[in-house]
C-alpha cells in the first residue's frame, strides 16, 4: 500500500500526468533496506535526499520525522519483515517547459515490497555505449533520470552479463549501473572517489570504513589485475565472479562476511 503526499492509499493512488517527475525526470529517489520490520540507515538516506534536493532546488514538503513515520506506516501496511522501500520525491506538477515553477509543491511517494534481490556473485562487462559525466552535479544525486544506467544494464544483458561497469568521460572506472565498486589491488581495497562520478552510496560509506579501504582513480586495467571486486548498494554486497569473461572468485568470502556483519545474510 503506497503512501502518497501524506496518506496511505491503495487503488486510489494517482500521480498527476503533468508531474515533472514523469514528464522530465525532475526529482530524486532513495532505495531503503527493510530489516526486522524497520528501515535501515533511514537517517542517512534522508540526509542524502535533503542534499540532493538542495542541489535541484526542490523544497521539503515533509520533515524527516514525518517521512520516518510514513516509512513505518508502509512497512506495517505491507507486512514487510525483510524487503525494500522506495522513497520518491519529484518537483511536482508544473506547466509545459523546462523552467521549474517558482513555488513548487513536491510529490512524495513511498512504496514497499517484501523480498530482496539476489546476493550471489555477478558477471560483469564494461559498458561501451554510455558513460557517467563526472563534471555534472547529477552524478552525486540519485535523480529520477537513470537512463545512462538503463542503457548500461541493457548492454550487459545483451552481452550475457548481470551488470555493467560504467566509465566516466575520461575513460576511468566509476561504478556499475546499480552499485558502487571496490577492487582489491595488491592486498588493499580501494574504490573510485566521488569526484570521478561515483554516487556517494550509503553502503559505500559503510564498506569503506569496514574494509579500511582507500579511494583512488581506477582504470579498467586495474580491475583486470585485481584479485577481487565487490559491488555494494543499499540492498546488497556482492562479489564479481567474472569481468569481461575472465574469472574472479577471491571476493566471495569478503562479500559473505560483510553481508553477515551488515545483517544482509539470508535468515
Amino acid at each position: 500500500m503506497p503512501w502518497l503526499n501524506g496518506q496511505l492509499l491503495a487503488e486510489t493512488a494517482r500521480i498527476d500526468p503533468a508531474d515533472r517527475g514523469f514528464t522530465l525526470g525532475d526529482g530524486l529517489f532513495e532505495t531503503i533496506r527493510v530489516r526486522d520490520g524497520a528501515a535501515v540507515w533511514l537517517d542517512r538516506h534522508l540526509a542524502r535526499l535533503a542534499e540532493g534536493s538542495a542541489v535541484l532546488g526542490i523544497p521539503a514538503r515533509f520533515d524527516d520525522a514525518a517521512l520516518a513515520e510514513a516509512c513505518a506506516a508502509v512497512i506495517a501496511a505491507e507486512g514487510i519483515a525483510a524487503g525494500v522501500l522506495r522513497l520518491t520525491v519529484s518537483r511536482g506538477v508544473g506547466p509545459r517547459g523546462v523552467l521549474p515553477p517558482v513555488a513548487p509543491s513536491p510529490t512524495v511517494l513511498i512504496t514497499g515490497a517484501a523480498g530482496l534481490p539476489p546476493q550471489g556473485p555477478v558477471a560483469l562487462v564494461v559498458a561501451r555505449g554510455t558513460c557517467r559525466n563526472q563534471a555534472s552535479p547529477l552524478s552525486r544525486v540519485k535523480s529520477l533520470n537513470y537512463l545512462d544506467a538503463v542503457l548500461a544494464r541493457r548492454e550487459a544483458a545483451e552481452r550475457g552479463a548481470d551488470d555493467a561497469v560504467m566509465l566516466n568521460t575520461a575513460g576511468r572506472v566509476v561504478e556499475t549501473s546499480i552499485a558502487n565498486l571496490f577492487a582489491r589491488l595488491d592486498g588493499a581495497w580501494t574504490t573510485p572517489p566521488v569526484a570521478e562520478g561515483a554516487l556517494p552510496g550509503i553502503m559505500r560509506a559503510e564498506v569503506l570504513a569496514r574494509l579500511r579501504a582507500g579511494e583512488q582513480p581506477l582504470m579498467v586495467e586495474d580491475l583486470q589485475r585485481a584479485d577481487a571486486l565487490l559491488l555494494t548498494n543499499a540492498l546488497s554486497v556482492r562479489a564479481a565472479a567474472r569481468l569481461e569473461g575472465a574469472a574472479l572468485s577471491a571476493g566471495d568470502e569478503t562479500a559473505a562476511k560483510l553481508r553477515q556483519e551488515l545483517g544482509l545474510a539470508a535468515r
